[in-house]
């Protein structure tokens, strides 16, 4: 028998939410001049707004990653998304700093535990030679959604207003909604679509993976030096991420002298060489290590970055900051695949974990940025040489990091699965 294809189906599922994650938190930094204006917002303000989603991002992370472990993914999406596309809705209804920090805080809340989630669900419904292409390919979608977001906020803002642009994005996540209840069950065996093959197919990666984790409960998991290593590496690049959602387009007008108009267009270039390096990721050949991707794309990173400061055009000045983007975006599927390699049947653990200090650094980035930029007058170099010294950080983390299981041989993980299948038969 020839097995079916459902499991492709779950990738542009993922693959949306992903995007529509994207569009809806970068938003917030293409309509930061409207904001400040109508709600009297001066930086510190808006660098502590821009925080305070990556603050409730990374408080929720664990518990959803815990729930999804424990629950299924089914019921997490569906009741996060619905939770943030509310708060995206009601970020058009504030009318001062105090209600638009706790509504973005809200949303960030409503936020966590996407990622992780996507994660354990495309290891549970993907055999593990697809799993990298689906990371490479949904990191690349997020990363294109949200170059495009910019000058699609730019031109809402503009007809609709601000307030108005936020409800629209909102609806966006009920649509989502609908389709995946409609369509996804946790366990593919489950599905009407999953034919008797495909489901072996997808089953003997899926006992390989719970066999070869740890022993061990989620908490002597999380306490390895591999996860330490693997979260810092990842706070670190995700230090210099945020600086491309948030602070990007005021750099861009202030520090360069460019109209919104220029600004929104020239916001695009981070994230758009970002999702080429996310999709380059899984076509570079797998004899080469994946650590060693990722050491030279941060270094890479860094020196870009460092360079920036010393380009005075604009269009070079931000072609660097592209390519720094493309080097550390390489990383980003290495990163979301070692959490299946290191966390094994506590997938969704590590992962929320790694992304939880991730958007830590979310909170921190932004109201560093905007108490620097503050207390320098707006002098911007500063923050780009911090932002130099995380890359260099998250690349000396990857010659410690290495998440694949050397002590596993090929013939050792069919043995694996054999004995999975051996058991499962004597239990029945």
């Amino acid at each position: 028998m020839q097995a079916s294809r459902a499991r492709y189906r779950v990738v542009p599922l993922a693959i949306g939410l992903a995007v529509l994650a994207y569009v809806q938190r970068v938003a917030i930094s293409q309509a930061a001049g409207p904001i400040s204006r109508d709600l009297h917002l001066n930086k510190g303000d808006m660098g502590l707004i821009f925080g305070a989603f990556g603050l409730s991002y990374a408080v929720f992370e664990l518990p959803m990653g815990l729930l999804a472990d424990r629950i299924g993914v089914r019921r997490v999406l569906l009741q996060i998304v619905l939770a943030w596309s509310l708060f995206t809705a009601l970020t058009g209804a504030a009318w001062n700093f105090v209600s638009m920090y706790w509504i973005r805080f809200a949303f960030g809340a409503g936020e966590a535990g996407c990622f992780p989630n996507l994660t354990r669900m495309l290891s549970v419904w993907l055999p593990a030679r697809e799993r990298v292409s689906a990371q490479s390919l949904m990191w690349a979608c997020t990363r294109w959604g949200g170059a495009a977001t910019p000058p699609l906020v730019l031109a809402i803002v503009s007809v609709f207003g601000w307030r108005w642009a936020f409800v629209a994005f909102g609806l966006l996540g009920v649509v989502w909604c609908g389709i995946f209840f409609a369509w996804f069950q946790n366990d593919p065996s489950e599905h009407p679509s999953v034919n008797a093959a495909e489901n072996e197919l997808i089953r003997s990666t899926r006992n390989l993976q719970i066999l070869t984790g740890p022993d061990h409960d989620w908490l002597s998991v999380l306490l390895t030096k591999q996860v330490a290593v693997l979260v810092l590496q990842y706070f670190c690049f995700s230090f210099v991420w945020y600086f491309y959602v948030t602070w990007l387009p005021t750099y861009l007008r202030e520090a360069r002298d460019q109209t919104p108009a220029h600004a929104a267009a020239l916001s695009v270039l981070p994230l758009l060489f970002g999702g080429f390096g996310s999709l380059l990721s899984c076509v570079i050949p797998m004899r080469i290590p994946r650590r060693r991707i990722a050491f030279y794309g941060f270094l890479g990173a860094a020196i870009l970055l460092f360079a920036l400061t010393r380009v005075q055009a604009v269009v070079p000045a931000m072609l660097c900051m592209a390519m720094a983007s493309f080097c550390s975006d390489l990383t980003m599927p290495i990163s979301w695949n070692a959490c299946v390699d290191i966390g094994g049947s506590y997938t969704a653990t590590v992962a929320a974990t790694m992304n939880m200090l991730g958007n830590l650094a979310g909170f921190i980035a932004p109201v560093v940025g905007g108490f620097i930029l503050q207390r320098t007058g707006g002098h911007w170099n500063p923050l780009m040489y911090l932002m130099v010294g995380a890359s260099m950080l998250s690349a000396v983390c990857w010659l410690y990091l290495d998440p694949s299981p050397p002590h596993r041989s090929p013939e050792a993980a069919l043995e694996t699965i054999r004995a999975a299948a051996d058991l499962e038969a004597g239990s029945q």
